[in-house]
């Protein structure tokens, strides 16, 4: 497996991928050489601003900063008068083709961090779809690796049915 690519797989295996799963995963390729030029400093934040651009040419709204108004909230509840009562961040998150970003680096696999993003993919109003990215590499842990295996396990035991038509995972 090589560290010095984008790798991807989308799940489940047993569906063609929409369109726009292309289109991501293009968006990360053509961001790679930037990745490899910030390799040492590459946190999620530095990844979400070099894919920015490529992203939103492609629909998406992306987080531009740590404010509250910079954040991308996608509802999860409504209240009163149709009122949005509950909402959970995205990285990105593009409203037409339903499907949400997620660009994760140190915490991704450690800290169960994509577990997180899938936990609240399910629970967002509205999405179809959504992308989890993790360093293939990240101190000598192979992260894509290890949250692909969770995919597989997860997709073959057939005993959790997930609200998703499917889940993209991508190694940066």
């Amino acid at each position: 497996m090589s560290h010095t690519k984008i790798n991807w797989i989308y799940f489940p295996k047993s569906d063609k991928p929409p369109p726009i799963v292309a289109s991501v995963v293009s968006a990360f390729e053509e961001s790679l050489e930037e990745f490899q030029e910030q390799a040492g400093k590459l946190i999620s934040n530095v990844a979400l601003k070099i894919l920015r651009s490529r992203l939103e040419k492609l629909g998406f709204e992306v987080e531009k900063g740590k404010k509250a108004s910079e954040k991308i909230h996608v509802p999860v509840l409504f209240g009163r008068n149709g009122n949005i009562e509950k909402y959970f961040e995205a990285d990105a998150w593009n409203r037409n083709e339903k499907i949400i970003l997620e660009v994760e680096a140190g915490r991704g696999y450690l800290n169960n961090q994509f577990l997180k993003d899938l936990f609240q993919a399910c629970m967002m109003h509205d999405v179809k779809y959504c992308a989890i990215a993790v360093r293939n590499l990240y101190i000598n842990s192979p992260d894509f690796e290890h949250v692909v295996s969770f995919f597989e396990t997860l997709y073959a035991s057939n005993r959790l049915h997930l609200p998703l038509a499917g889940v993209l995972i991508i190694g940066y």
